[in-house]
């Protein structure tokens, strides 16, 4: 238990060196796949719209291919891992009851076994933590125990990173419709409200997001026309 508890601090740590999700979520998925007895393959599952389920950091084509499923059927343990249950475990796919028409494509695919842990909710968009093992039984209680701890230290982490990101995001979209309202005021000599009223007019006019015609007019000096939408 004190080797765990040394590679949990430092799993922590290094979780939080990190202020890109995608970065997170691969580190954590190699970080699970090293610690979880019986892991083979893991990979996040992220839930948009409490429905479609995409792979991200997957750690080959097998967790990919399973999320696909996942979306495909409407089922499966990830979706009942962030819906209803922390942890969801799969000791054998061939025999798996709960989820027919998942079950059985998945282990054709080579999913033997399959643990899932709720990772984060947020609003409409939910994550879980996948763990495949090639063999059935693959997992045991020690396997869900580190695997529950993986996942505590990642949801927090994650988050960070997200907000961290966004906040990244918000303050470069202020420069590039700052930099955008400064170009307009200087070629048109008005204030900066009415070059903001020309850049929302613009957006409207071309059916394009106001950022992306800050950021056009920023780097090319010109407004979009309606040739250029996005």
């Amino acid at each position: 238990m004190e080797g765990l508890a040394e590679q949990m601090s430092e799993l922590a740590r290094s979780l939080q060196a990190k202020d890109d999700p995608q970065e997170v979520l691969a580190h954590l998925v190699r970080a699970a796949i090293e610690l979880v007895p019986g892991a083979d393959e893991g990979s996040i599952s992220v839930v948009e719209g409490r429905r479609d389920v995409q792979s991200q950091a997957p750690s080959s084509d097998l967790p990919e291919q399973v999320d696909a499923l996942q979306s495909e059927f409407n089922q499966g343990p990830c979706l009942d891992a962030v819906y209803e249950h922390g942890t969801v475990s799969v000791p054998d796919m061939v025999s798996e009851q709960r989820w027919p028409d998942f079950s059985r494509k998945a282990a054709e695919l080579g999913a033997a076994s399959m643990l899932s842990f709720q990772l984060y909710v947020e609003g409409d968009n939910l994550g879980a933590l996948n763990l495949y093992g090639r063999k059935p039984d693959a997992f045991t209680e020690e396997s869900e125990q580190v695997g529950l701890l993986i996942a505590s230290h990642a949801a927090i982490a994650f988050a960070d990173a997200q907000k961290l990101g966004q906040m990244r995001d918000a303050i470069r979209s202020r420069d590039v419709i700052g930099q955008a309202k400064g170009i307009l005021m200087e070629r048109y000599g008005i204030t900066a409200q009415n070059a903001f009223i020309m850049l929302t007019q613009a957006s409207s006019h071309t059916n394009t997001k106001l950022l992306d015609v800050a950021e056009h007019l920023a780097t090319t000096g010109a407004i979009p026309s309606r040739r250029h939408r996005t």
